[in-house]
């Protein structure tokens, strides 16, 4: 897992026909960045509107904010935009395609800080920018498996080389479940408690198959059976049995059932022993439909236990 980080470039590029940018000034600082670690201990956001005191990653002028320079007697605000301009912002956004001060323009030349201007208003900016620099920044990690849509639910299946994933994929894709990743898909932090998975781009619609080698899955099933992202529910666990008892007592009533530490989240782990003779796209399936009963306080083991218990105090003279 290494430092997420973007430039001003790449901000602005990815961002430029959705908010109608273009840029004024600073065109030279577009390898300005700022990366995750920017963000962790410092009390600035990653955007909002104009702050000197805590300035934020990108600063975005509005009426009121151009209003209060303009308020400035000379020096004053030769200092403001001096101090502006010493916080180092990712870029300075200005709104409603507002004239531009000639100062602040010269300002943002002399530093080769990027300096943009929209059509959009500032709250518009505000969100699409906050929202795109939190998705872009959040923490996010790779991951060895098949991820797969079972029951609305994203399920990451893993396993050793050689102990049937794709193989277990394609029988759940001919089941009707969706294909998002194959191999390597990609997981990100997008909210404190779900992890988002998704495709790399060259890794879309495939899925490689020992012995048919890639297949590409929308071809072959249709647009239907692919998926673009989905949240991480439940990762189900393929291993193959080792020459140990079989599990007894409590052990066979609860499953082996456990978590999985992702980007400091703990989630939900089903181990499934691969064995000759079992039909693992039904007990995946299964597995899939237990963990939907227990997220929903339903446990059939606790279930049984309770039945069994009330048994025998009925029994007891």
């Amino acid at each position: 897992m290494g430092t997420t980080r973007i430039t001003a470039r790449e901000l602005f590029d990815q961002l430029q026909d959705k908010l109608v940018l273009r840029w004024l000034g600073g065109q030279k600082g577009g390898n300005r960045e700022i990366d995750a670690g920017d963000t962790n201990a410092r009390r600035p956001s990653l955007a909002g509107y104009l702050n000197v005191i805590y300035p934020n990653k990108v600063q975005i002028l509005g009426s009121e904010e151009l209003a209060w320079l303009d308020s400035l007697e000379p020096q004053p605000r030769a200092g403001a935009i001096q101090k502006i301009i010493r916080a180092r912002p990712l870029a300075l956004v200005i709104t409603k395609n507002q004239s531009c001060p000639e100062d602040l323009r010269g300002a943002a030349n002399e530093s080769d800080t990027p300096l943009w201007v929209s059509n959009k208003r500032g709250h518009e900016l505000l969100n699409f920018i906050s929202y795109h620099l939190a998705l872009t920044l959040a923490p996010s990690v790779t991951l060895h498996g098949v991820f797969m849509e079972l029951y609305s639910i994203g399920v990451l299946i893993t396993g050793e080389a050689g102990s049937g994933k794709s193989e277990l994929a394609l029988e759940l894709l001919s089941r009707g479940h969706r294909l998002v990743a194959d191999d390597a898909p990609e997981f990100t932090q997008v909210a404190p408690d779900v992890l988002d998975g998704a495709c790399p781009e060259l890794l879309q619609d495939l899925l490689e198959v020992r012995g048919l080698g890639v297949l590409n899955i929308r071809e072959m099933f249709g647009d239907t059976a692919v998926k673009r992202s989905k949240y991480l529910r439940l990762i189900v666990h393929l291993t193959k049995p080792m020459n140990e008892p079989n599990p007894h007592g409590y052990e066979r009533l609860i499953g082996d059932s456990g978590t999985r530490n992702v980007l400091d989240l703990e989630v939900p782990l089903i181990t499934l022993p691969v064995m000759p003779g079992r039909n693992l796209a039904v007990l995946t399936e299964a597995a899939t439909r237990l963990h939907i009963l227990r997220t929903k306080g339903i446990d059939p083991a606790a279930i049984f236990i309770a039945r069994h218990s009330n048994l025998l105090q009925r029994r007891t003279p």
